[in-house]
C-alpha cells in the first residue's frame, strides 16, 4: 500500500457546480510527498457523482472516492466514514463547495508541522467567497504567542478548508460516537486532536476560498441562539467525555462563557423569556453576582434599542 503524509478529506452532496474545480484546486497542488484525496460522496441526486467518478479514473493514485450510498446519510454520518478512511500522517479538509488557490499550501503546512512537533495544528488566511461574488479576507488568529486546546475551547476560528492537522486516528483508533449528534465536526475534531498537548500554528497568506451562505451547517447559523446551543452541547459532550477529564476546568469556563452568549442571543430574538431561564441558570453559579445582573439588563436594555432603531 502506498504511503501518504497528506489525506484531504472531502464530504460533498449535490455540488454539481462546484466540484470540479474544488478537485482540480487539490490536484494541482506541487508538493514533494505523496498525497491522496478521499472523497465522501453522500447520495447526490446531481452528477456530482459522476464527475467524481470521471476524476477517480483518470487519477487513480490520488484519489479514493468512497463506496456510492443508496441513499443520502447526512453531513456528520458522512464525516465520520470518510475521515475513517484517511491513511495519511496529516489530515486537511477542503469542502465540496470550497477551493484552494496555493499551489504550495499542503507543502508549506506539511513542511511546519515536520519541523515544529510541538505543534499539531496549522491554519492559514482565507478569502471568503459572499453570493453577491464579493470578497473579503480572514486574516484571524489570537494575538499571543502560544495558542493551543485552551484557546481554541473558546472559538472555533479556524476555517476548515484552511487546515492542516496530525491524523492521530492510528494512536487512539477513531473518532468518540458523539461527535455523530451535531451537524459539523471540525470543531471537535480539532479539540480531540489537541486534547494531549499540541499548539495551533497560522500562517498569514491566503492559501484557500470559503463560500459564504451555503452548506448544510450554515442553516444552524441563521438564528444565531440555535448556533450556540449546539455549542453548548458539543462542549458539554467534551466535558462528559474521559479522554478530556484533565481539562474539564476550562472546558467549563467556557461552557459558562457560551451561556451568557446564549442570553444574550435570546434577548436580541425578543424571545425575553428563554432569556431570564438563562439568566437564572448562569446566576446560580455566578462568582459576581452583581455585575452579572448589571450585564442582564443591560443585554434586555439594548434589544429595546435595536427596535426602536427599526
Amino acid at each position: 500500500m502506498k504511503q501518504y503524509i497528506v489525506s484531504v478529506f472531502m464530504l460533498t452532496y449535490n455540488q454539481e457546480q462546484f466540484i470540479a474545480q474544488t478537485i482540480k484546486s487539490i490536484l494541482m497542488q506541487k508538493t514533494n510527498f505523496a498525497y491522496q484525496l478521499v472523497i465522501g460522496e453522500d447520495g447526490s441526486t446531481d452528477t456530482t457523482r459522476n464527475i467524481c467518478e470521471s476524476y477517480a479514473q483518470q487519477f487513480p493514485e490520488k484519489i479514493k472516492l468512497l463506496a456510492p450510498l443508496e441513499k443520502n446519510i447526512g453531513l456528520i454520518a458522512n464525516y465520520m466514514r470518510t475521515i475513517k478512511e484517511c491513511d495519511g500522517k496529516y489530515i486537511a479538509i477542503c469542502d465540496g463547495d470550497d477551493y484552494w488557490i496555493d499551489e504550495y499550501k499542503l507543502q508549506k503546512q506539511v513542511d511546519f508541522l515536520e519541523n515544529n512537533p510541538d505543534y499539531s495544528i496549522v491554519h492559514t488566511a482565507v478569502n471568503r467567497l459572499y453570493e453577491d461574488g464579493s470578497i473579503k479576507e480572514y486574516h484571524y488568529h489570537p494575538n499571543k504567542e502560544i495558542v493551543d486546546f485552551d484557546d481554541l475551547v473558546f472559538n472555533n476560528y479556524i476555517y476548515s478548508v484552511s487546515c492542516l492537522f496530525r491524523n492521530i486516528q492510528s494512536i487512539e483508533n477513531c473518532l468518540p460516537v458523539w461527535f455523530a449528534q451535531f451537524p459539523f465536526g471540525d470543531w471537535q475534531t480539532y479539540l480531540w486532536t489537541i486534547k494531549d498537548g499540541g499548539k495551533i500554528h497560522f500562517i498569514n497568506e491566503v492559501t484557500a476560498v470559503y463560500r459564504m451562505g451555503i452548506g448544510i451547517s450554515f442553516g444552524y447559523m441563521k438564528k444565531n441562539s440555535s448556533f450556540i446551543q449546539i455549542l453548548i452541547n458539543v462542549l458539554e459532550n467534551i466535558y462528559q467525555d474521559k479522554d478530556f477529564e484533565h481539562k474539564k476546568g476550562i472546558i467549563s469556563k467556557s461552557i459558562s462563557n457560551k451561556r451568557k452568549d446564549l442570553m444574550t442571543s435570546f434577548n436580541r430574538e425578543k424571545n425575553y423569556l428563554k432569556a431570564f431561564v438563562e439568566f437564572l441558570r448562569i446566576l446560580k453559579t455566578s462568582k459576581s453576582k452583581r455585575s452579572f445582573i448589571k450585564f442582564y439588563f443591560y443585554s434586555v436594555f439594548k434589544s429595546f434599542t435595536q427596535i426602536k432603531e427599526k
